[in-house]
């Protein structure tokens, strides 16, 4: 899942941006173009069927089971984009560049959900069924901040399998995993594993943060990005998108945007609305205690307007505490662009409180 020179972005912003715990060996998004991993400051309408419960709450399948349910949802996805258009496809002849990446049925209409650095620049787009079928594919929309995209082919019905959604919420360090794609073009790879942890922080194609990344050690690669991460039950908790490897390949260390984010964003997406993040416009860290340390101010943004400043300290989001600089993010993340929020916040050892609306993020950070 190397998406080699843009997972190193900077760490402004988000819906802060993060800068919170050590930095990653490399952090690099898996799509299946040819370059070296990058550096990275991280430390976060449904489908035909509606969200399933998690493996923990119902009986677990095989690794063979969920094979079989849920691999012929699962499709292989090549774009092709213009040489010098995206460094994300290095590598082709004759003027053009290609790339293979993966994703999965979302419905009986046709639409497929993959990342968004997969598709990014695409001059075309095709998609390879489970059952061989190959269709051209238009691009419906995508959203660079969760690094999450939509496509759709006109296919029959009886072709497409949905694949359902289950609560991201409900999943748990520890839980079996599946994950199901293309690594190095190699259709219907399956590996498995386990959740490493929850809660993640990674970079997004934009340089914004995406929180709440749920980490796996099932094994992620090079055309993996886009493909379904999912559980004993086969029903999909995330969306793979990234790796921590100092070579750029699997190393036990991967992550996906977690299904919740996927049902909000593909909802907007296809209700053909522009996708929208709050945006507070602070880079942040762990403070020494408890709470996240304002490290710089986007000029002119709300947080700028409202009257914070670097040093401050946040710790407390309309009174629920923040414990580090990835509360404060998912804190910020879970609300809607012009929400008003309560900030409380120490300066120079006095606390004190300030009410902020925030705003849409910027297009990049």
């Amino acid at each position: 899942m190397n998406r080699p020179g843009k997972a190193g972005f900077a760490a402004l912003a988000a819906a802060l941006a993060i800068g919170a715990g050590g930095g990653a060996a490399g952090y690099s998004l898996v799509d299946g173009g040819n370059a070296s991993a990058a550096g990275s400051t991280a430390s976060t309408s449904t489908p035909s069927s509606t969200a399933q419960p998690t493996a923990s709450a119902t009986k677990a399948l095989s690794i063979n089971q969920v094979y079989k349910s849920a691999g012929h949802g699962v499709v292989e996805i090549t774009v092709s984009t213009s040489a010098g258009s995206s460094d994300t496809y290095p590598g082709g002849g004759g003027g053009s560049a290609t790339a293979q990446g993966s994703g999965f049925v979302y419905d009986a209409a046709g639409h497929i959900v993959t990342n968004a650095h997969v598709v990014q620049s695409a001059t075309s787009i095709k998609v390879e069924l489970a059952n061989g079928k190959t269709y051209d594919a238009t691009l419906v929309g995508s959203d660079e901040s969760t690094d999450l995209a939509v496509v759709k082919i006109d296919a029959p019905a009886s072709q497409l399998h949905a694949l359902a959604l289950a609560n991201s919420s409900a999943v748990e360090v520890g839980d079996g995993v599946v994950a199901i794609g293309s690594p190095f073009g190699l259709s219907e790879t399956v590996t498995a594993g386990i959740v490493s942890a929850l809660n993640r922080q990674i970079d997004s194609p934009n340089g914004f943060t995406i929180p709440g990344a749920i980490q796996t050690d099932a094994a992620i690669n090079h055309g993996n990005s886009g493909g379904p991460l999912l559980d004993l039950s086969g029903n999909v908790i995330g969306v793979n998108a990234q790796i921590e490897s100092d070579s750029g390949d699997n190393a036990g260390v991967g992550f996906a945007i977690p299904s919740n984010t996927v049902k909000t964003v593909v909802a907007q997406i296809l209700s053909g609305g522009q996708v929208e993040h709050a945006y507070l416009g602070v880079s942040i860290g762990d403070a020494a205690g408890t709470g996240a340390t304002v490290q710089q101010v986007q000029s002119g943004s709300p947080a700028a307007k409202a009257g914070l400043a670097a040093g401050d300290i946040i710790t407390a989001v309309d009174g629920q505490s923040i414990a580090d600089a990835a509360s404060l993010t998912a804190a910020v993340a879970g609300h809607s662009p012009g929400d008003r929020v309560t900030l409380s916040y120490t300066r120079n050892g006095s606390t004190h409180t300030l009410s902020v609306a925030l705003g849409t993020r910027p297009s990049s950070s």
